[in-house]
């Protein structure tokens, strides 16, 4: 992961094995190619294997799929270190994923950013001390209309602010995962101001 989190050594686990549900998961994924090409499923395997250990790729896992792919381990670690959606290190139960390129930033995700500092008492690529949140810095994460976005695992929380980010910590500390989308309650990519066209609905085909 290009946002490594932590300095500390990480203990790596000397074994894995995928569960019985997700080596099925795997296996759909590997018929999905023609015999031979079997490595072309090592993405969405590795994405199982981060899924089942709680958020990273312990090398012991890389291995394993490694096996499974017929593929020299190398090739496995290549791809695990290339893409940020993967981690190399254990994250907290909650990841906080801040954009920060130049559109979040320009609408303010420095405050987001700060906020989850602030609040959590940690900084940029590490955990906080009971394991709950790991706070990273992310390139576009694909929603600037929306900016600025904070990205909680899988889950996008668009138009943040300061105060807003405090909101949503308080509630996620609380086990309580507030609804994803547009903190202001912004529909898809209307405008913050709201509508000015296609505020009517419009004729049927053929009834103009």
């Amino acid at each position: 992961m290009s946002t490594a989190v932590g300095a500390v050594p990480v203990e790596q686990p000397e074994s894995f094995e995928f569960t019985p549900e997700n080596l099925e998961r795997a296996r759909a994924h590997i018929a999905k190619y023609p015999p031979g090409r079997q490595a072309s499923a090592v993405l969405p395997l590795l994405w199982i294997v981060q899924e089942q250990t709680g958020g990273w790729l312990p090398r012991a896992a890389m291995d394993h799929v490694a096996g499974i792919l017929e593929m020299a381990p190398i090739r496995v670690y290549e791809v695990g270190t290339f893409y940020t959606m993967y981690n190399l290190r254990p994250v907290g139960r909650y990841l906080l994923q801040a954009c920060t390129t130049t559109p979040c930033w320009l609408r303010g995700s420095d405050a987001v950013v700060e906020a989850c500092e602030r609040k959590l008492g940690i900084g940029i690529g590490t955990t906080t001390p009971d394991g709950l949140f790991t706070l990273v810095e992310v390139e576009c994460l694909g929603a600037c209309v929306n900016a600025p976005i904070l990205q909680v695992n899988d889950d996008f929380y668009e138009d943040m602010d300061g105060p807003m980010t405090e909101v949503l910590l308080d509630s996620l500390r609380e086990g309580k995962a507030p609804q994803p989308g547009s903190v202001i309650g912004r529909q898809g990519s209307d405008p913050v101001t709201g509508r000015t066209t296609l505020i009517e609905p419009g004729a049927a085909p053929g009834q103009e």
